[in-house]
């Protein structure tokens, strides 16, 4: 049986003047998919959202948003997504009543509709607190869930989060991408962006920006292997200056990439031999463990290194 992606994007391009922000980016999500964005501030990843969620006209290129386009404005695409913000999501002067019932009369929700699925979101995110309740009393990681509720009022089959979980404490992001999970698994789909490398890990396919053009796409794994097709050692110097090796590290014959990680050293090569001759003569005292690359370590090699 073929189904109908929940996206399909085909040469997104939008322009502002003479600057491009999104540059001819083509992929699509599967339904049920979490799709991650992952790309350096200003990459074009809240950009696309916004084309995607109607709020900005493309220049160029198509879009289909669960088998709808933009015919009409848009209005059937807003119907069946919700988007939360990354800058705004609930008013903090108004209690979390006031910004549920503000919420669905923007989405002009029948008023015994909007309560039960208050009632079924609550459920979801397991807020217990009095709907009198000020917003700007909650704590991040609380308010996010709630923001999260607000734009699936309207039981959205896709939601967009943009950066949902940027300056809460640890425990809260671990917290709401289990709700992350719990969404699709109800069978509705999610495209997030985040900073957080280790959150992405979360994601079954990842789209990596750089300056408004969709520079890799693939599961966590595949970008990790195609990013480094060789082993990886990481050096720990246990106190020893590095200085001086790794500036003749830098020039070593089938290194891809090097970075410092802390107080250790990252260093992937082509090859093992390769490595194996890099890493011979490394100072008294220093160490070396092969280890397997990270989505910070791609992010460093596509985004930071062409930097």
């Amino acid at each position: 049986m073929n189904i109908t992606p929940a996206l399909e994007v085909n040469g997104l391009s939008i322009k502002f003047g003479d600057f491009t922000a999104v540059d001819n980016v083509t992929f699509s999500v599967a339904r049920g998919e979490i799709f991650g964005f992952l790309g350096a501030n200003g990459a074009g990843k809240t950009t696309t959202i916004r084309m995607l969620t109607g709020l900005l006209v493309p220049t160029s290129g198509s879009a289909r948003v669960g088998g709808l386009g933009f015919e009409d404005g848009g209005r059937g695409i807003k119907k069946i997504t919700g988007y939360m913000s990354q800058k705004f999501t609930l008013y903090n002067d108004m209690t979390v009543g006031e910004n549920l019932d503000f919420a669905a009369g923007l989405r002009k929700l029948e008023p015994g509709y909007a309560k039960k699925r208050r009632r079924e979101l609550f459920d979801l995110i397991g807020f217990t607190r009095p709907l009198s309740t000020m917003v700007s009393s909650l704590p991040g990681g609380i308010k996010q869930e709630l923001a999260l509720g607000t734009a699936m009022l309207h039981d959205p089959a896709i939601v967009f989060l943009d950066e949902p979980t940027s300056g809460v404490a640890p425990a809260s992001r671990a917290r709401f991408w289990a709700l992350i999970r719990k969404i699709t698994a109800m069978g509705k789909t999610v495209i997030v962006t985040t900073h957080y490398m280790d959150e992405a890990e979360n994601c079954a396919r990842i789209a990596l920006m750089r300056t408004g053009k969709l520079i890799a796409l693939g599961t966590p794994a595949e970008l990790k292997a195609s990013a480094f097709p060789g082993p990886m050692g990481e050096i720990d110097f246990k106190g020893a200056a590095p200085g001086a090796y790794i500036k003749k590290l830098e020039t070593a014959p089938g290194l891809l990439e090097l970075s410092p990680q802390g107080m250790r050293w990252h260093a992937a090569f082509k090859d093992r031999a390769s490595m194996d001759a890099a890493l011979e003569q490394i100072p008294d005292g220093a160490s070396v463990a092969l280890i397997k690359p990270s989505l910070e370590d791609v992010f460093i090699r596509l985004v930071e290194g062409e930097r």
